[in-house]
């Protein structure tokens, strides 16, 4: 969409004004799991998504999409409390039955099992399981192994060995339930880590490689019955569950969920208006807001999120292995335009830095205005002008949109740019997998958990390139050893306030080198059914299956 065209995206918004009062104005959800006596408890919840979101291991798979199904199936030993806003990023016992005990240096680590858990299967869930499953993150290639869990006394041999990884920094202790975490140095985020979704506990004999499209049994709630890639998945009650901390899982009140793919999101946000799904997965087209804001509006919820749009630049194919044609790409860019393209002000903002705003680490300060005659003379100097770019985004009408307007942008300082729309739950593997040649795509991130690491070090840290692999969070292929020190500093520092500036100056030094060019900071737009209610949603997780309930 050129520039011009795009007020009509904002008139289109205007009817969305009301939202974000409204979101804050709902009675809160009930999120203490008691939901047996319910009377709510019971029926269908019918989503839709416009395609798949990749393997349904939940030790591999890196995105959104999945993983917001695992946290109804699997656990933690420690997870993040089930909580709206800041509330929701504090972490609380899961299977394990209290928060850790650690040693004055950091190193050691104390964990005890809760008693009595199950799998999805029936079998009981041990101490056994709990080691299998830390040494499986190596042995199956998760792809947080080595930036996550590195750390971990003998990480080092399995990193280098995954098939003959024994990992002895993580002990079980069967007869008293304990688990020890030896560290080989203090990580001021290690907390965060084991609540992270990787760090699931699977059974033993879980087989150590990427599952696909085979479910593993679980400790939630919910559990896979069915699965077709091609058309979706069927979610039913686990029989084993029991709710042990209500903070950390709920017992749910659907007692199935059927998760469909194949419409479009025209298509979906046609499907829910009509009652014949509940939710939808994707980003709503701007040339539908103005619909929803007008006519559905008590089932439309703005929340906040800690997440960005960015432009990734894959340093390892020209022309972007110049750092001169990265900064033109950067300086190419409206950033105002790229708001109302996804939709106006009210869901989004321009963002200048590759940390979103309420993430310690954050600066307010950085500016990054459109200079399209400084972005000509460096695509001159680099000698690219009529470079061949071609620019991959999800082909949903929203990021086509704004795919139209950063090809314009990258044609008008001289680039011979086109663009490819990528089905939108595979974009994320195409882009990563680097025997694709992706030069440039339109990315979207969200956090792992409250630390500006998972920005930085996720997507641009030397850990975290994966060369010839589907699931390579930095796929520009973007390393600098002085980058990584400033990574390794910050993570290290046990006093967020400490780590902070550090985070800040690995910040500038990226936007000096530009790997990645950021867009903009969004909030999340979730359209439900008029028979959907309980409607819960967090910083991480977003909207919560199991919380909601249906007519």
């Amino acid at each position: 969409m050129k520039r011009g065209a795009a007020l009509l995206a904002a008139g289109l918004f205007l009817g969305l004004g009301a939202f974000p009062a409204l979101a804050g104005e709902q009675t809160p959800p009930d999120w203490n799991g008691i939901t047996l006596g319910s009377p709510h408890r019971g029926g269908t919840l019918h989503l839709t998504a416009d395609g798949p979101g990749g393997t349904l291991d939940p030790q591999i798979n890196y995105g959104t999409q999945y993983m917001q199904v695992f946290v109804n199936m699997y656990d933690p030993l420690l997870t993040f409390r089930l909580a709206r806003g800041t509330a929701g990023l504090e972490v609380v016992p899961d299977l394990a039955d209290a928060m850790p005990q650690i040693s004055p240096d950091g190193l050691t680590w104390r964990l005890h099992l809760r008693p009595g858990l199950h799998f999805s299967d029936g079998a009981p869930v041990r101490v056994e399981d709990v080691v299998a499953s830390f040494r499986r993150i190596y042995r199956a290639g998760s792809p947080t192994a080595a930036s996550f869990y590195g750390g971990i006394a003998g990480a080092a041999d399995c990193l280098e060995k995954p098939d003959r990884c024994m990992l002895p920094g993580v002990e079980g202790h069967p007869e008293t339930g304990e688990i020890v975490f030896h560290l080989t140095k203090p990580d001021g985020e290690f907390l965060y880590k084991l609540a992270f979704p990787h760090a699931v506990i699977l059974p033993a004999a879980t087989p150590a490689h990427d599952m696909g499209g085979t479910t593993v049994p679980g400790t939630g709630p919910y559990r896979i019955t069915q699965y077709d890639p091609g058309h979706g998945m069927v979610l039913e009650r686990n029989p084993y569950f029991h709710v042990w901390n209500p903070q950390a899982q709920t017992d749910g009140f659907v007692d199935r969920i059927e998760y469909d793919f194949g419409l479009s999101d025209e298509a979906q946000v046609t499907a829910v208006e009509q009652g014949r799904y509940d939710w939808m997965l994707d980003a709503k087209p701007a040339d539908r807001l103005g619909e929803l804001g007008a006519q559905y509006t008590s089932q439309v919820y703005i929340e906040p999120l800690l997440g960005l749009y960015y432009l990734a630049m894959n340093t390892h194919e020209k022309p972007f292995t110049d750092v001169r044609v990265r900064r033109a790409v950067s300086m190419a860019v409206n950033r105002h335009a790229m708001t109302i393209l996804f939709g106006g002000s009210a869901i989004s903002e321009p963002l200048c830095q590759m940390v979103p705003h309420g993430i310690p680490g954050a600066d307010l300060e950085l500016e990054c205005p459109q200079d399209l005659e400084g972005a000509r003379r460096l695509i001159h100097e680099a000698g690219a002008e009529g470079a061949s770019v071609t620019l991959v985004v999800p082909n949903r009408a929203m990021e086509l949109g704004m795919g139209t307007y950063l090809r314009n942008a990258l044609q008008a300082v001289g680039l011979n740019a086109q663009l490819r729309p990528i089905t939108a739950g595979l974009a994320d593997s195409y882009e990563q997998n680097t025997a694709n040649h992706v030069q440039i795509a339109l990315s979207y991130w969200f956090a792992d958990y409250p630390s500006a690491s998972t920005f930085l070090d996720d997507l641009f840290g030397c850990d975290n390139y994966h060369p010839n692999t589907a699931v390579s969070p930095n796929f520009t292929g973007f390393c600098d050893q002085h980058v990584q020190s400033l990574f390794d500093q910050a993570k290290a520092e046990t006093d967020p306030t400490k780590a902070a500036p550090i985070w800040q100056e690995a910040g500038h030094a990226i936007m000096q080198q530009m790997p990645g060019s950021p867009m903009i900071q969004m909030k999340t737009v979730d359209f439900v059914s008029k028979r959907t209610g309980n409607y819960f949603s967090t910083l991480l997780n977003h909207m919560l299956f199991s919380h909601v309930w249906v007519q």
